[in-house]
């Protein structure tokens, strides 16, 4: 076993033999779309993710579904057909999975990987001077909690669902190709919790340009009128204590904490790469996705875990 739980990464990692290791990960959810195709698709790229934060090929998948059972086969074929697509647009194979009746729908996949075990990616091992990126826009949660409410059209909403179907296999090759530190992907914690588990394994800090991030449009107007979802607020408490968020006022700190803490939904990875690397990894990444990473801050020595925000 070269990897477990112990700091808080990904997915498991067992050796096989000298130059292989297995990548096992599994992760489902509550819908995040009213599509069911669009639901399907986001749990699996939200799943897959897990392996691409590894520096893992995903190989083979399968389904997990909670589903009311009348609602009938059809939308259960919809949330599959989705989940499917991603999986053959990361190269990998569906075989089979487990359902079960339930009155809340819930889907998403168990996934097996592989990676040599000199290559694989952790939480730990951001070095000071690193370069940190993200690779996708911040806000799903504050979005789909506008949605919810009517504050913001189903096309505002697609660019989120367009970006949460988008597969992180562009960031993880370019990420291999730049020999990253550390990585990991932006998910139910929000940035500040998922960076905060990076540092703290790693034994280091970070600073952090809040000009810098990636934000969906609408995001920082929703947030400035407290439109957020409820598990926003406790993320912000858990990081209240390890995050210092610079701002002209207390309100200006307040909106800028609820975008680092903001819970993501198939989330961007989050990549430490040596500085002299950093444009390799942009080149890379744009090359294959169209757009550059957003270069966030750098990896900083102090107490471990700690996040300054300017």
């Amino acid at each position: 076993m070269l990897l477990g739980f112990e700091t808080s990464d990904d997915a498991a990692v067992y050796q096989l033999r000298d130059d292989l290791a297995a990548v096992l990960t599994v992760d489902f959810f509550t819908p995040v779309a009213d599509d069911p195709y669009d639901f399907g698709c986001v749990a699996a790229a939200n799943a897959l993710s897990d392996a691409y934060a590894m520096g893992a090929t995903p190989l083979v998948a399968l389904n997990l579904l909670a589903l009311d059972s009348a609602l009938g086969t059809e939308v259960a074929g919809r949330i599959i057909s989705g989940g499917q697509a991603k999986v053959q647009e990361a190269g990998a194979f569906t075989v089979g999975g487990h359902t079960i009746d339930d009155p809340e729908p819930k889907y998403g996949l168990c996934v097996f990987g592989t990676v040599h075990p000199q290559r694989v990616v952790r939480n730990a091992g951001a070095q000071p001077g690193d370069v940190l990126f993200l690779t996708k826009p911040l806000g799903t949660g504050i979005m789909s909690a506008a949605h919810k409410i009517g504050e913001i059209t189903d096309v505002d909403m697609q660019v989120a669902i367009d970006s949460m179907k988008e597969l992180n296999r562009a960031a993880s090759e370019a990420m291999l190709e730049a020999g990253a530190h550390a990585a990991t992907d932006v998910t139910g914690f929000g940035l500040a919790g998922h960076l905060h588990e990076m540092l703290a394994a790693s034994g280091c800090s970070a600073r952090v340009s809040f000009e810098a991030l990636p934000q969906f449009p609408l995001v920082w107007d929703l947030t400035c009128m407290y439109c957020r979802p409820n598990r926003l607020f406790s993320i912000m408490d858990f990081a209240e204590p390890f995050t210092r968020v610079g701002g002209a006022d207390e309100d200006e700190q307040d909106n800028r904490m609820s975008i680092l803490c903001d819970p993501q939904t198939s989330g961007g990875l989050l990549v430490a790469i040596p500085p002299e690397n950093a444009a390799a990894f942009e080149t890379s990444f744009e090359r294959r996705i169209g757009r550059p990473p957003a270069r966030i801050g750098e990896v900083t020595e102090g107490e471990p875990g700690i996040i300054t925000v300017y």
